[in-house]
This record gives structure tokens, C-alpha cells and sequence, in this order.
């Protein structure tokens, strides 16, 4: 089924704990990804589920696998723990896809490793269902996240804060390895780890680096770029990742780990909706922020092997922190400038954006629904978008300063609508929805998550069987708080 080739398995025995998934009572298919499945030269027999079952679910370990837990540390919401790993997911091991690129598949909730923390190792149903949805939700969108292979029910029940159907996940990512994976080796004092563990990073990920002058600064460079970009654009869609712990950003730039994870609905910067983030550390405005925090922690690792002169090597790395914040606003400006239908640069555009999410939030106005209505005052239809504001007031003082600013590209409207309507996405993976789904799961009935992926595999298409899914919640629909899996 899958022709592994498993690099991290190569590396030495204290990155990792080899450790084999513990069966399951009762492995049945729930969603098998077969476009990601051939995107990864997975060959799968679709005509025997049940032997599928039992293979992704951890009950039969494929040929060539060499099953591992990751050893990892990390800061969660600010507090350094030393040691964390994968208590609840098994990297299965790596194949190479079909455009080259080397890629990790993992079990989520496949059994206890010696990372748990006497915690079981399970996942339960809804978490599962919730990360399919957001991570294929978040492909779909253009923005780098870790995918979907498969969800799977084990036909047993795991204890949280009540109990709850099992499920496992399987994963599929550019790599697994952290900010907190470079942390585990810097707090045991543990150089060669880092430098064995950087350079691995940079010929998996970054293999332009291996000539660099200081390819371990222009790593740390590379990294912080692509978290700079990654957050920009989670900010366009309206995301909120829940927990940005330094275990949950990895080196490659891809969105990891979809628990506490929710979409805006109503447009306010201070929105939080983990129910373990009680002081908003990661409220959808500080998301920049933390990133650069944690870049800052990794920063820390790698110091050591910047340059041997401790003072010019702690310059050296301050120097990419520095430049992490105007990194994020010229990525900032450039999604929503395109989501605003502008294609050149000037000065005051982003007090022309301020301007426009300033009227929103003291609206209260829908995220997704507001900028997918500007897509049609683009052309001079703007009722759609007025509905959107409570007290459009402020909104009828901005609209003229925007169609000034259009006008001065020269573009049709027709154009400009149309490149607006392939950034600002139609639907999004609306919270409400996704509880619908779990909810409807839990009973037995997969019908609604099955028409929410299928909805959301083309969030800028506006499909009348979908419409929906494309509306804001109502107030007694809306979500307050989600909740890590764990």
C-alpha cells in the first residue's frame, strides 16, 4: 500500500521511541481521501475496506513502516515543558509523492507511546472529524496545512470528560519536526541534537541553504518567512489556530494541529474561542505576535551553531526577529489588498484596510459574508454588502475612497470581481457546521460530514447546493468555545 522511505527513522535513537500502535476492537472506514491517496502514490484496495480499516486504524502495520513516536519539548501557552513528544500519534513512516516531494504519514490516536504522560494515547470521535474537516478545509483555501488521509472509527470508547466514540486520523504532512523539536535538544545542553537535527531540516526542506555562508542563521531566516507569510494568510480567511504552543509550529510552514481551531464569524480582533486560552494569548490579533515569540524560541536553539562568539550570533539571530514584523505586514497588505481587488501598491492602503475592518467590528459584521459582498459592490451592487452593517454609516464613508482607489488601477469592474472572488472565499469551514457534523457523528449519521467536506472542496465557487453552508450563523447557531482533543 504504501512504498515508505523512512529518513527520521535513520536518525539517532534518542530523537524518537520506537513504539507499534495498539490494536483496536472494531476498525471501520469513515472517509478515505482518495485524491490525497494518489497525490501520494498511496495504492489502496477500495474493494476491501476492511483490510483498509485495519491499516489505518494501526491494527495491521504495513510492510516497510518502522513506526515512531517523536521526541519533542515546547512552550505551551508561555510555560517551557521539557519534554512532551507524540503521546497520541505514531509516524508511520515517509513515502515519496508523485512530484518528488518526501512526505510523513501518521496515526493520530493509535495508542499510548512513552511520551503520553499517562494519558491513553486515543483520540475521540469529534476531534477527529473536526481535523479532517479544517485541514482539507484549509488546502482548499491555498494555505499550507497538514492533510487528510483518512478518518477511521475503532469501535471503542475513550474516556474524556465523558465518554466518547474512538476514532483514529491519519496524517499526512511535509514533516512533523517543530520549533519544540530543535527545543528538546537545546534544554538538555545537547548541541550536536540541534546541529544533527538542523541539518537534517535543511536538506529535507530547505536543501538552497546547504551553500549557504551561515546556512543555520539563513534557516532560522527561511523559517521565520514562511511563518510570517503562513500567519498573513490565516488572517485573510479569518483563522484562529487556538493554540500556537512552540509544539504546534512547525519547521516546514504548514498549519498543524486543528483542536481548539475556529473561523471568525463576526469580525472582532480580540475573538478567542479555546476554552483553555482564558487570557486570549492567542486571540486572532496576536497571532503575529506569538509568531514572532516563538521564531524567537527557535532562534534560542540554533544560537549555538550561528557562530561560536555567543554575542555575535545572539546579534545575528536579533536581526531576524527584528525583521520578522515588517516581513508579516508586507505579507499582510499584499492578502488584503488582493481581497480588497487592488494588484498595485500605494501608499494608504492599509489605512484603507484598517478602515474597512474598523467598520466591521463595530458592526459586528460577518468576516467571510462582508469581503464576498465587496466582491459584488465591485461592480456597484452594494446592497449585499450594506446588509452586512448594522449601522452602515460608516461603511457608505469608506465605499467612495475604495472605488477611488480601484478606479485609479483602470481595471474593469468585471475584472476586478472576478480576481476578488478567488481570493475571498465563498464559504469557509463555519463552526456551527463542523459541530453539526460531530454532532450528527456521534449518533451514527456521517451524511452531514461527508456534504461538508464535499462543500468545502471548492470554497470559492458559489454552488446553489451548498448555499447553506455559506451562511452566517444565527445567534442561537453560534459557537462560543472549542476544545483540544487531547
Amino acid at each position: 500500500m504504501f512504498q515508505f522511505d523512512n529518513s527520521y527513522a535513520r536518525l539517532p535513537d534518542r530523537f524518537f521511541a520506537s513504539v507499534y500502535p495498539e490494536p483496536v476492537e472494531g476498525p471501520e472506514l469513515l472517509r478515505f481521501n482518495q485524491k490525497l491517496a494518489a497525490e501520494l502514490g498511496v495504492e489502496a484496495d477500495l474493494s476491501d475496506p476492511d483490510r483498509l480499516a485495519a491499516v489505518l486504524s494501526g491494527n495491521v502495520v504495513p510492510q516497510g513502516a518502522s513506526p515512531l513516536a517523536m521526541a519533542y519539548a515546547g512552550h505551551q501557552f508561555g510555560n517551557f515543558v521539557p519534554q512532551l513528544g507524540d503521546g497520541r500519534a505514531i509516524l508511520i513512516g515517509e513515502v515519496m509523492d508523485r512530484a518528488g516531494q518526501r512526505r510523513d504519514i501518521q496515526w493520530k490516536g493509535a495508542g499510548p507511546t512513552p511520551f503520553s504522560r499517562r494519558g491513553d494515547g486515543r483520540a475521540a470521535l469529534g476531534p477527529v472529524i473536526r481535523e479532517y474537516v479544517v485541514s482539507e478545509a484549509m488546502h482548499a483555501l491555498g494555505i499550507p496545512a497538514t492533510r487528510a488521509l483518512a478518518a477511521v472509527s475503532t469501535g471503542e470508547l475513550v474516556q474524556r470528560e465523558q465518554e466518547q466514540q474512538g476514532a483514529v486520523f491519519v496524517r499526512v504532512a511535509a514533516s512533523h519536526v517543530r520549533v519544540g523539536t530543535f527545543q528538546f535538544f537545546a534544554a538538555r545542553g545537547d548541541t550536536e541534537g540541534v546541529r544533527t537535527l538542523a541539518n537534517y531540516v535543511i536538506e529535507r526542506h530547505y536543501p538552497d541553504l546547504m551553500g549557504a555562508q551561515n546556512p543555520y542563521l539563513a534557516l532560522l531566516q527561511a523559517v521565520a518567512d514562511r511563518q510570517a507569510e503562513l500567519i498573513a494568510r490565516w488572517l485573510g480567511v479569518g483563522f484562529i489556530h487556538g493554540v500556537m504552543n512552540t509544539d504546534n509550529m512547525t519547521i516546514s510552514g504548514e498549519t498543524i494541529d486543528f483542536g481548539p481551531c475556529a473561523f471568525l464569524d463576526e469580525y472582532n480582533p480580540m475573538k478567542v474561542f479555546s476554552s483553555i486560552d482564558r487570557q486570549g494569548r492567542y486571540a486572532y490579533r496576536n497571532q503575529p505576535g506569538i509568531g514572532q515569540w516563538n521564531i524567537a524560541r527557535l532562534a534560542e536553539a540554533l544560537v549555538p551553531l550561528i557562530d561560536a562568539d555567543e554575542e555575535k550570533a545572539v546579534g545575528a539571530a536579533n536581526s531576524v526577529l527584528k525583521a520578522f514584523g515588517d516581513t508579516f505586514q508586507a505579507h499582510w497588505i499584499e492578502v488584503f489588498r488582493a481581497k480588497l481587488g487592488l494588484v498595485t501598491a500605494r501608499d494608504g492602503d492599509g489605512d484603507l484596510v484598517q478602515g474597512l475592518l474598523s467598520a466591521m467590528e463595530e458592526n459586528e459584521a460577518d468576516f467571510t459574508r462582508t469581503f464576498q459582498a465587496l466582491c459584488n459592490a465591485a461592480e456597484g451592487h452594494d446592497d449585499d454588502l450594506l446588509a452586512c452593517f448594522a449601522d452602515p454609516s460608516k461603511l457608505r464613508e469608506w465605499l467612495p475612497k475604495w472605488n477611488e482607489r480601484l478606479a485609479e488601477e483602470g481595471r474593469s469592474p468585471a475584472d476586478v470581481a472576478t480576481e476578488m472572488r478567488g481570493v475571498n472565499p465563498w464559504l469557509i469551514a463555519r463552526n456551527h457546521r463542523i459541530e453539526e457534523a460531530i454532532a450528527a457523528a456521534n449518533y451514527g449519521d456521517f451524511s452531514f460530514f461527508e456534504k461538508l467536506v464535499e462543500a468545502l472542496e471548492k470554497p470559492f465557487e458559489e454552488r446553489p447546493e451548498f448555499a447553506d453552508y455559506a451562511i452566517a450563523p444565527t445567534a442561537e447557531q453560534k459557537v462560543a468555545r472549542t476544545f483540544c482533543g487531547t
